[in-house]
């Protein structure tokens, strides 16, 4: 898998019928290694080891409705009193991060109103704020730590 521009992560691999899978500490369970799971898993990683997430508060492929249309995001963090705070959306590291990418992850706020929005391919990240009252986003050099959210 590629190189990515995120912390090393101590990814459990395994092969099962030809195939890498990795063990998702989330959702406890191998999961098959497509190179979008190789950057979600190095970024749940990141989440916990870097940004001190406490791994009970992640979700994964979280299903959602817009406009009728059933939708997932790829990482949903929570506050501890159980309100979405971050959506993170990720790409395989050769899928260009566009306004697309940014569209798909602001239709997803539209249900869950986050305070927080990442998008990254694991070579490239971008994050913003939204406030909502003022319909105003701001990026951000990076996420900060979670206690910080």
């Amino acid at each position: 898998m590629d190189q990515l521009n995120l912390p090393a992560a101590a990814l459990k691999l395994r092969s099962n019928d030809g195939k890498t899978e990795a063990w998702d500490i989330i959702r406890k369970r191998y999961i098959i290694l497509t190179p979008e799971e190789w950057v979600r898993q190095h970024y749940v990683h990141f989440l916990i080891n870097d940004r001190k997430v406490p791994a009970s508060l992640i979700a994964i492929e979280v299903s959602l409705k817009y406009n009728r249309m059933s939708k997932r995001c790829d990482i949903l963090v929570y506050d501890r009193q159980g309100k979405p705070l971050i959506i993170v959306e990720c790409k395989a590291p050769e899928v260009k991060i566009t306004q697309d990418v940014f569209q798909q992850i602001a239709m997803y706020n539209m249900s869950l109103k986050v305070p927080y929005l990442v998008v990254t391919n694991g070579i490239n990240q971008y994050t913003c704020s939204i406030d909502h009252k003022k319909k105003k986003y701001t990026f951000l050099e990076e996420l900060p730590e979670y206690q910080e959210l």
